[in-house]
């Protein structure tokens, strides 16, 4: 439709193209990343992913021969053709991404009386909404990573997918092709090769991955610009690093926000929280959380308290603060419709909810009965959203819970044009409904952090690009079953491909009833994902961790007393996250792109760098085939036997057993089990050295700040290096290498997984012990210490 290309101009980083039919945009970010833009409905670019585009100085060239525009960069030469037109090559001249030219080819789709099979709930229609459509050549090596929270396997090579954020309550599977999140992001992976796109639309948009045609994979908008984002490699973590450095990555969690975490629909009236906290306490089981579902709420009225259910909610929130539990509370964008309801008179008389095609407020029903939804598009809606964060954490709330915000509705969906006032400028619905969820999220991250001068923690169901600068995700209403189970690790894994790194599934399932094995599968699961909440729903059978018999309550408290003792190692993985957008849970891809064997593998993932987890996913099993990636040699962390890298193993897995493997010379940092964070003092670091049976020659950088403040953007941080040489004879160096937090630590305990005869600290002999299989030994933290192990 372009036509011909007439000339160029070059204004700073851009490139402005100008065709027969029109003008496009070539942006040069940096010399990895070049964005693709044509105005086809505005020249505006007002992006809900990206809140300011950082550009690097990058030197770049631009050749114009005939009828092909050449723009070269350091690492990419993009080649611009009539037509716009575009292919993309690395510097050496590989081809790495190059538009379809020919004709759409979907497959062929067996008609028959469509409206008969629709009448008995069928859906054939297919229906085509795509004003915007981009299709690249594929290959038969290419694989395809992230889109964040969708149902299928890692690899989502021959799949199609939708964004347009849903709240469906029937089961999910394979044939989900639209769940709560839209996240139009990708990973193009070939060896050496791997590139990302992101399409900045808000839209709904499609995404077909080689299924309408293995000759080519393609990604479409119903509306809005032509805006996408190359993100080149040329590995899965060099893209992740480039996506993140545009969105933003995951800011460090407050630590208790680690810990274990219950929830329930729900924990009400206050005498049942109370139940369900004793429990914990009694019962020697970690817990950091409860959260209070719709039900504390006066008739579903967000912002205020049921008198009857919470007479006291202050003085119980303080009280169980005292115990060491969080609150954290559920809110709905779903305003009551009542006229003697505060939120809602502000509301009307300030402007702040949507409206239909006519002009007047829009009402639909959700938990409230009549419900209106602010308009969190207007700067004015946003600051009155967070200030009304205060009513909660006024009351002592830590944390605040946001569902229902795709946005849900009980009486039909919102219609496509409804209004949203975007400061004076007027956005209809079908462009502002996948990224409602996040404005919401946005202003409820500002008003707590506002409030609190804490870190702010936010947990949302629906979500667009760029969420994990405010909030963690949860990924929605899952069931009790374990297909629900065996989905939840490639989901989550490819959420944090996403830039989502703190994200967790319902541990349990939230509907349908669980059973005692699948709760214990599924907390060995959960002990290891960022997020880890159990979750169920009003109506089901209980899931917390006694809710079925001693043996899986054991099995409970065991994955749960891990996750605490481990709790030092995800910190630093959060930090890591921070600063470079890697996520902690991660598929073995990442770390082994050399590895066949790993492009695929959905049922075992990465915890950090260090520890590769393999849950058993089925019903019944006691065994698990484990792959352990070529390139490391890996210790079995429950009875240290070591293993090369790059095979097929059997490992017994009874049901109290997940297997687990350390990456062998490796450091994993550890602290005494809690009963929720700040119980104790931590006084002393646990250092588990994992050495292999060859020379050992590496390093690991611990991190600690206070847990809960900004303080350390300030530089209120510490950083220990831990530098592991030898073999028959091991020194450990210890050294403090930033010292910017007066922290706890007095002592270090060195633990080894290997068999020593003698032990020097700085030239005095230490006193050691052996407990099952592995050594252990404590002494006094000095500013560098140095430890010979022979």
């Amino acid at each position: 439709m372009l036509g011909k290309i007439v000339n160029y101009i070059i204004e700073k980083n851009v490139v402005k193209i100008n065709f027969e039919n029109g003008s496009t945009y070539v942006k040069i970010i940096n010399d990895e990343i070049i964005n693709f833009f044509i105005p086809n409905v505005s020249e505006e670019r007002n992006s809900k992913a990206i809140d300011k585009l950082n550009y690097k100085e990058t030197k770049f060239s631009v050749r114009f021969i005939g009828q092909l525009l050449t723009i070269s960069t350091k690492s990419l030469v993009v080649k611009i053709y009539a037509g716009f037109n575009i292919d993309i090559y690395d510097k050496d001249g590989n081809a790495l991404c190059e538009d379809y030219r020919l004709e759409r080819d979907p497959f062929i789709r067996r008609k028959g009386d469509y409206e008969l099979a629709e009448s008995e709930g069928h859906d054939l229609s297919k229906k085509n909404k795509d004003t915007i459509y981009i299709a690249k050549k594929m290959e038969d090596d290419m694989h395809f990573y992230g889109l964040g929270e969708k149902t299928g396997h890692l690899d989502k090579k021959y799949y199609h997918y939708k964004n347009w954020n849903t709240d469906n309550p029937n089961p999910h599977g394979e044939t989900f092709e639209q769940l709560y999140k839209s996240i139009p992001f990708f990973v193009n992976f070939r060896k050496d090769k791997s590139f990302g796109i992101f399409f900045d639309n808000t839209f709904e948009t499609n995404f077909d991955f080689g299924k309408e045609n293995s000759n080519y994979y393609y990604f479409s908008a119903a509306g809005g610009n032509t805006d996408y984002y190359f993100i080149y490699g040329p590995s899965v973590k060099n893209v992740i690093e480039g996506y993140t450095y545009l969105t933003g990555t995951t800011p460090l969690p407050q630590l208790w926000t680690l810990g274990y975490q219950q929830c329930r629909w729900s924990y009400s009236p206050e005498l049942r929280v109370w139940e369900v906290a004793e429990e914990f306490r009694k019962r020697d089981i970690p817990c950091d959380t409860i959260y209070l579902d719709i039900d504390y709420m006066d008739e579903y009225r967000v912002f205020t308290w049921d008198n009857n259910k919470f007479p006291h909610p202050e003085k119980t929130i303080r009280e169980l603060k005292e115990e060491g539990f969080k609150v954290v509370t559920i809110i709905d964008p779903g305003v009551k419709v009542d006229n003697n309801y505060s939120i809602y008179k502000e509301g009307i008389e300030n402007n702040y909810f949507a409206k239909d095609k006519n002009g007047q407020v829009y009402e639909n029903v959700v938990w409230p009965g009549k419900a209106v939804y602010p308009n969190f598009l207007s700067s004015d809606v946003q600051k009155w959203w967070s200030r009304n964060q205060k009513i909660l954490t006024d009351s002592g709330v830590s944390g605040i819970w946001n569902d229902m915000n795709e946005p849900a509705s009980f009486n039909g969906p919102l219609p496509d044009d409804i209004e949203f006032n975007e400061d004076d400028k007027v956005v209809y619905h079908k462009e502002a409904h996948n990224v409602y969820g996040q404005l919401m999220c946005k202003a409820t991250y500002k008003g707590i952090k506002d409030a609190t001068k804490k870190r702010p923690f936010v947990v949302t169901r629906a979500c667009y690009a760029g969420i994990q600068k405010y909030s963690t995700c949860w990924t929605g209403d899952n069931q009790s079953t374990w297909e629900h189970l065996r989905m939840a690790v490639p989901m989550l894994m490819n959420m944090g491909i996403s830039g989502v790194a703190f994200c967790g599934t319902d541990v349990g399932g939230f509907g349908f009833d669980c059973s005692k094995e699948l709760l214990s599968r599924w907390v060995q699961v959960g002990a290891f994902t960022p997020l880890f909440r159990n979750h169920s729903s009003m109506g089901t059978r209980d899931q917390e961790p006694w809710a079925f018999d001693k043996m899986t309550e054991d099995i409970n408290r065991k994955y749960i007393k891990l996750r605490y003792s481990l709790l030092p190692y995800l910190y630093d993985c959060m930090k890591i996250c921070e600063d470079t957008g890697i996520p902690v849970m991660k598929p073995l891809i990442l770390n082994y792109e050399a590895d066949k064997e790993t492009y695929e593998i959905n049922d075992e993932f990465l915890f950090g760098d260090n520890i590769l987890v393999s849950p058993v996913l089925e019903q019944g099993k006691d065994k698990k085939m484990v792959y352990l990636p070529n390139g490391d040699k890996w210790i079995d962390f429950w009875d240290n036997k070591e293993y090369d890298g790059g095979q097929y193993i059997i490992k017994d897995a009874p049901i109290d057993i997940c297997p687990i493997f350390v990456k062998a010379s490796s450091v994993i940092p550890s602290y005494e089990v809690q009963n929720y964070v700040g119980e104790k003092v931590i006084d002393t670091l646990k250092l588990n050295i994992y050495l292999s049976n060859d020379d050992n020659n590496f390093e690991y950088t611990h991190y600690v700040d206070d847990g809960k403040s900004f303080a350390y953007k300030y530089g209120e941080y510490s950083k220990y290096r831990i530098v592991v040489k030898g073999r028959d004879e091991v020194v450990i160096d210890v050294n403090k290498i930033v010292d910017g937090y007066c922290d706890q630590y007095e002592y270090i305990e060195i633990i080894i997984n290997k068999d020593c005869t003698n032990i020097i600290c700085d030239g005095e002999n230490v006193k050691f012990k052996k407990v099952r299989d592995k050594v252990h030994f404590t002494v006094a933290l000095k500013a560098n210490q140095k430890i010979v192990i022979k």
